[in-house]
């Protein structure tokens, strides 16, 4: 496992890949159980894995538990994330959800006593509310930084505009700075890319990618029958292997053949040569040991364009009108060619 710096608002030093537990626990019906979540903690860290990406709401707060029983011995070895606002019970009450403040500093407590830790070393908003106020949550996450609950704070699943104004808010007022992004990224949720991705790389975030193999969608093992998230815990994946996906997949595979790997190592590679740092999710050792191969793969500028060019999506207003050939010449008296832009981790 390589290592590389999260981001440019920190200087975490994370393993190439996040380790995501969604799956450590039964409580939802589908999970791993305690003996299995051990083998995969196990192989993670032989492995030279130190990011272990969790939440409160994962397995009703039991993924959080089983994650504090196997660090408490070497916490300090460990980069934790969690997340909050989604609530840790069956049926929690109105009062604990959402990205509010008290929302927010009950969550984290619960969630640093399942951890068995001092401090949470990423904090993210699971979920925008869209209710909180902005300068509530920045605010909110500084206080928690001040007391030393947190060390990082971090945004997932929010619209890019809302992340901005934040990370603006913080670094004017003198809060801790938003240093992190979690979003869904893949190659067939590419969508991020038209504004969360850019936002990110303009705010020098650390950017985290759930969902590489799209539920595993991408693996290609649907089509064979098989089943999983997709099939034994609907409602977690948002991709089905139909449409648009075919083409994806059909070439998935075939690179995969050309390199002697397998569809869902190539879909995680893809999304780690974006700059994007993979979380995968898997419910078994065999799948975390498929999934450790794609640190293995190196995909070639050829792979990736065959990859880009059958994923692609509209990128929409303004992005298309702005990159035209027609406003490109109006903005640079047809001198585009001559000029050197920055180079973008993201096609």
């Amino acid at each position: 496992m390589r290592y590389k710096i999260f981001g440019q608002r920190t200087g975490l030093k994370v393993s190439e890949l996040a380790l995501g537990t969604g799956m450590f626990g039964k409580t939802w019906g589908y999970g791993a159980d305690r003996e299995e979540v051990s083998h995969i903690l196990r192989g993670y860290v032989e492995a030279g894995g130190n990011f272990i990406d969790t939440a409160d709401n994962y397995q009703l707060g039991e993924s959080e538990r089983l994650i504090g029983e196997f660090v408490a011995p070497n916490r300090d070895d460990f980069v934790i994330a969690s997340k909050f606002s989604r609530g840790s019970s069956r049926e929690p009450a109105l009062s604990v959800l959402g990205a509010n403040r008290k929302a927010m500093v009950q969550a984290v407590e619960g969630s640093l006593k399942r951890l068995k830790t001092d401090r949470i070393d990423i904090y993210f908003v699971h979920m925008d509310d869209g209710v909180t106020p902005v300068d509530e949550i920045a605010r909110g996450l500084d206080d928690l930084v001040r007391a030393g609950k947190i060390v990082y704070a971090g945004l997932s699943n929010f619209p890019a505009w809302r992340v901005a104004t934040a990370a603006t808010l913080a670094d004017l007022r003198g809060w801790a700075p938003i240093a992190a992004l979690q979003t869904q990224y893949s190659l067939i949720e590419r969508t991020t890319e038209r504004e969360l991705l850019p936002m990110a790389d303009g705010f020098g975030l650390g950017v985290m990618g759930w969902s590489p193999m799209g539920g595993g969608v991408l693996t290609g093992k649907y089509r064979k029958g098989d089943t999983g998230r997709a099939t034994d815990l609907k409602g977690s994946v948002l991709h089905a292997d139909q449409g648009r996906n075919v083409p994806v997949i059909d070439e998935l595979i075939a690179i995969a053949d050309e390199l002697g790997a397998n569809a869902g190592e190539v879909a995680i590679a893809w999304v780690s040569a974006k700059g994007v740092l993979p979380v995968i999710g898997p419910r078994t050792r065999a799948q975390f040991d498929d999934n450790l191969a794609a640190t293995t793969i190196t995909l070639g500028d050829e792979h990736i364009r065959r990859l880009d060019a059958v994923s692609a999506v509209p990128l929409g207003y303004p992005h298309e009108l702005l990159a035209s050939a027609e406003q490109r010449a109006i903005m640079t008296g047809n001198r585009w060619d001559r000029i050197d832009f920055p180079q973008r981790t993201v096609a």
